[in-house]
Parts: structure tokens; sequence; C-alpha cells
């Protein structure tokens, strides 16, 4: 039986969910197709019968916290989050999941990297919330580090971590005012991607008092931020590994399969060389 999957969000462009699924259903011999349905906002409620009748599907930007009213249920990760970037369907009844979680500590591990001590988490989007409750919960002191325009929303996440989280200790201060000794940075802004690879969202400077870096920016690969960490000699892992991973996480949770991460670093050198393919380089 062949079964069918989807990514769904806006705009989807140059996604590279489609490759990359493909590559790990090839993986594990799974029969299935994988497509793109672009959905703008405020539109996802006369999507839902659609939905629920494939047999799971992803989301990114813009319906990853508008989906969860239109679900059956969510598994403890995705409440823990407010967001869900995976769904599975069985019977018309929707669950949403988080694997963006699973994506980043898989991640961290394939390159050798602890998630602990004094952790910098760059910016207070989705992505940084979700390294922020990661490294809290792994008792990790972590300080937020956001625009000025982004400190509210800061701010909001601290306290929600340290809501939902017994113990969590999580400091606030501004991106131009970051100080003292990290034993990891991640980096959970746009910042250094494409179409906009010149810009690096800390002086470089920080990066002398800091252990390891960790970057969600996958396009381009080697980003302003990751090659600064390379002079200094520093461990770095960019944000494709992430993306194979979250990926395989997700179909972890649509089949019964586990993938080694052989098998993950065959499709995260796919998916690098077919981004170079598209951009031209």
């Amino acid at each position: 039986m062949n079964r069918k999957f989807v990514v769904i969000g806006s705009p989807l462009g140059h996604s590279m969910s489609p490759f990359i699924h493909e590559k790990l259903f090839a993986k594990k011999g799974i029969s299935a197709t994988y497509g793109m349905r672009e959905i703008p906002p405020g539109q996802l409620m006369e999507h839902k019968e659609a939905l629920a009748a494939l047999d799971g599907f992803n989301i990114t930007i813009p319906h990853k916290e508008a989906v969860i009213p239109l679900l059956d249920g969510l598994d403890n990760r995705a409440a823990l989050y407010g967001a869900v970037n995976t769904v599975r369907c069985e019977n018309g009844r929707m669950t949403g999941y988080n694997t963006d979680c699973a994506g980043f500590l898989r991640a961290l591990a394939g390159a050798s990297i602890s998630l602990k001590g004094r952790v910098a988490v760059l910016g207070a989007g989705g992505a940084a919330r979700m390294m922020v409750f990661e490294a809290a919960e792994a008792g990790a002191k972590v300080t937020i580090a956001a625009r000025p325009s982004g400190l509210a929303r800061a701010q909001a996440v601290k306290r929600e971590a340290e809501e939902k989280l017994c113990g969590a200790c999580v400091e606030v201060t501004t991106l131009q005012q970051l100080q003292g000794d990290f034993d990891l940075l991640c980096n959970g802004t746009p910042v250094g991607m494409s179409p906009h690879p010149e810009g690096c969202p800390v002086d470089p400077a920080v990066l002398d008092r800091v252990g390891a870096v960790f970057d969600a920016v996958y396009n381009p690969a080697d980003t302003v931020l990751l090659r600064e960490a390379a002079k200094r000699g520093i461990p770095a892992v960019g944000g494709m590994p992430m993306l194979v991973w979250q990926a395989a996480a997700a179909q972890e949770m649509w089949f019964p399969v586990s993938f080694t991460q052989e098998e993950a670093a065959d499709v995260i050198e796919e998916a690098g060389e077919e981004l170079r393919r598209k951009s031209g380089k």
C-alpha cells in the first residue's frame, strides 16, 4: 500500500522536505509519496478533511501553533512547546508531535556536543524556544540573547520555561550585551541564512569564550557563524543534520522504524549536495 504524506506551510518554495523524506523512505524500503501543500495563513480549517485523509503530514511556518485546534491529541513534547511539526493520521484521527527537539538533540549527539553547563540561545522565536526548553530541562543554565525588539518575547519564553520545567534557570539579555563564558552557543535566529548569508547573529569576538556552536541555519551549509567557530577550532554543527533528524524522527512516528547515525549521515550528505545543486554552487 502506497502511503501518502505532505508538508504544509506558506511559502514552501524551496522546501527540502520532499527530497529528505524520499531518501529516508528509500533507506527503509517504505512505499510512500511525499508532496507539498501550500496553505495560506488562516485557511487551515477548510483543509482539515483532506489532511485527515492522509497517512500523516509535516508542518512548517506559519501553521505550527495554528494546527493544534484541528488535532485530536498531542504528545508530551508538542504540548510542552505548544507547537507541532508532525501529525500522524489514523482512521481520521490526527495526533500532533514535535520532532524538532529530537532533530536538535540528535544533531548535537552526532557532533559529540553536550547540552550542559552554560548555554547561550540566540533568538526567541520557535526554534530558539525549543532550544531553551531542551537546554533547561537538561539542567543547563540558559541565557536567551535577543534583539531589543524581541526582548518581550524572550522574557515570555523565560517565564514559560520556569513555570513548566522544575528548577529551570534562564536569563535574558540582548545580542549586543551577551557576555560571559558558554559551553555551547545555539543560533535560533535566521541571521546568516540565504539570501543574506553575510550576516552573523553575534559579534565574532563572543566566540572566543564559547566551547561549541550549533547553528540552526542550513542554507548555506557554511554560515559566517560556523566559519568563525572553525577559525577558533571550536566544535560546531549546522542546521542540515537537525533538518534530516527531525524528518527521521517524524518517520519513526509514522512507521515502526528506527534510523541509525550512518543512515542519517548518508541523507545529510545527499541533502547538502542537493541544496548546493539548487543554489547553483
